[in-house]
């Protein structure tokens, strides 16, 4: 009775610590799914950054407002910002009236200098890039759309106009869509001031109205990252936030899982297990014993599905989680121990192209290849090689120079064109990567965000350069071979 009493004792207080796990479980879930969404937000924000800078650089030289219309359009506006999650680009003059368009179409009658990003930009010179509340499109049928825009100014630095890009509200939806929320939970991407970007379930005050008020966001707006259980004062449902800053942008998302959902298997798993301990007590040491066995294997399985979770299935490689995980890791270790932190971003080069004229499945052996070469360009056991996505891979190279990455770089670059793997519908012929590489000495680097960033920025320079070459950035030194 003795032993029974104990083991009973002990499983009722193991039960009521894996509460605990299932919380610390789904948060790392979480964490994960943030982390996702933030990288795709913070890509997004800099690559139509790099658009504006340039278009203001250009709308600012008069010489730009001599050329055609055709000639302007192709000067201030590159290809970049045809994207599908793009409404339109313009250039504003300093009386909200459109100068240019990337559609080609000046909206005459219309102005935008009611909107806040116009005025923000009109009243402060040292706004920067901008984003701003979601507004209603004049010239879309009142579709919801968010603008990023810098200021233009004349020679003598006054106001000229804005330049700005009109980016979907689906786009944000669509992010928050995509990810499982599980019955009763939530994800939501809101700008620094409380305005609300986008929402799942749809919130039922609407995209654009303003929750700076409400405790949530009072915790979320004063860390720049974290996980806190909400009351559920809102709608009645509690939930467990867990919430991250965008680097570099207003933004904040949130994924928040309902405690509910959360701890649905743990009270089914709670109940059964009282239940067998009440109506067996007499022969609770057996079953103890079967569960603890249970609890092997299932310790077992989930250590083979983490394995499983952190592997590329097709190419052996680390995948893009395990990627983001080393990549934080690495980050840290580098500022900690004051070392340099290097990483490349590889894409092989017309790989659509190769698809459409060899089939999938030589291009999935094609992957194969690749990620071996990769593989055997990086031996040290602290590098970190991962498949980033479809044809993208991404080295992390810990305590490693500029110099040092760029050996490495160019080291897969030649092993990936030395297998002579055959892509005629390409100029060399053969199957070939390019690389982008980027090096930094945390913390005057930035942020991993920023590095990573900084990397493929760099691959989309070797590929404007004629791919199959390696490009590279530190700090703000830059340089291409």
């Amino acid at each position: 009775m003795v032993a029974a009493t104990v083991m009973a004792a002990l499983t009722f207080v193991a039960l009521y610590n894996s509460r605990q796990d299932e919380f610390n479980h789904a948060m790392e879930n979480s964490r994960n799914l943030v982390a996702i969404i933030s990288s795709d937000l913070a890509r997004s924000v800099t690559l139509y950054d790099l658009s504006l800078r340039s278009a203001v650089t250009d709308a600012e030289r008069p010489e730009t407002w001599t050329l055609s219309p055709y000639l302007r359009q192709r000067v201030l506006f590159d290809r970049g910002l045809g994207s599908p999650i793009s409404v339109d680009a313009y250039i504003v003059d300093a009386q909200g009236h459109v100068k240019a368009s990337l559609s080609g179409n000046t909206y005459p009658g219309l102005s935008f200098a009611h909107r806040d990003y116009f005025t923000v930009q009109q009243n402060n010179p040292s706004a920067g890039l901008y984003i701003s509340n979601p507004y209603q499109s004049q010239v879309r049928n009142g579709a919801l759309a968010v603008a990023l825009t810098r200021r233009i100014n004349t020679p003598d630095g006054a106001f000229d106009g804005v330049a700005l890009v009109s980016i979907r509200i689906e786009y944000f939806v669509h992010l928050l869509d995509n990810i499982e929320l599980g019955t009763h939970g939530a994800g939501v991407i809101v700008l620094d001031n409380g305005t609300l970007i986008a929402s799942r379930p749809a919130a039922h005050r609407g995209i654009g109205s303003n929750y700076a008020n409400t405790s949530n966001f009072a915790s979320i707006a004063s860390h720049q990252s974290g996980s806190f259980v909400s009351d559920g004062s809102l709608d009645g449902v509690s939930r467990l936030y867990t919430y991250a800053h965008v680097p570099g942008t207003p933004l904040i998302v949130a994924i928040a899982p309902a405690v509910e959902d959360v701890l649905a298997d743990w009270r089914k798993r709670n109940m059964l297990a009282g239940a067998m301990t009440v109506l067996f007590g007499g022969a609770y040491v057996v079953v103890a014993w079967l569960f603890a066995f249970a609890l092997r294997d299932k310790a077992r399985a989930e250590s083979e599905l983490q394995r499983i979770a952190a592997t590329d299935a097709l190419t052996g490689l680390s995948n893009r989680r395990a990627f983001d995980r080393r990549l934080a890791q690495e980050w840290r270790r580098a500022q900690r121990e004051q070392t340099p932190l290097s990483l490349l971003f590889i894409d092989i080069d017309h790989f659509k192209r190769f698809n459409d004229t060899y089939g999938h499945a030589t291009g999935d052996e094609v992957l194969t290849v690749v990620a071996e070469r990769i593989t055997s360009g990086t031996r040290r056991a602290v590098d970190l090689a991962a498949r980033y996505g479809g044809e993208e891979f991404a080295v992390v190279l810990p305590n490693t120079s500029l110099e040092g990455a760029i050996k490495v770089a160019e080291k897969i670059r030649k092993r990936v064109e030395s297998a002579g793997l055959e892509h005629k519908d390409t100029q060399s012929g053969h199957v070939t990567i390019s690389v982008g590489c980027a090096s930094c000495k945390p913390p005057e680097g930035g942020s991993a965000a920023a590095l990573l960033a900084a990397a493929d920025a760099q691959l989309y320079v070797a590929k404007a350069g004629g791919r199959n070459r390696v490009a590279w950035q530190t700090g703000a030194v830059q340089a291409v071979a």
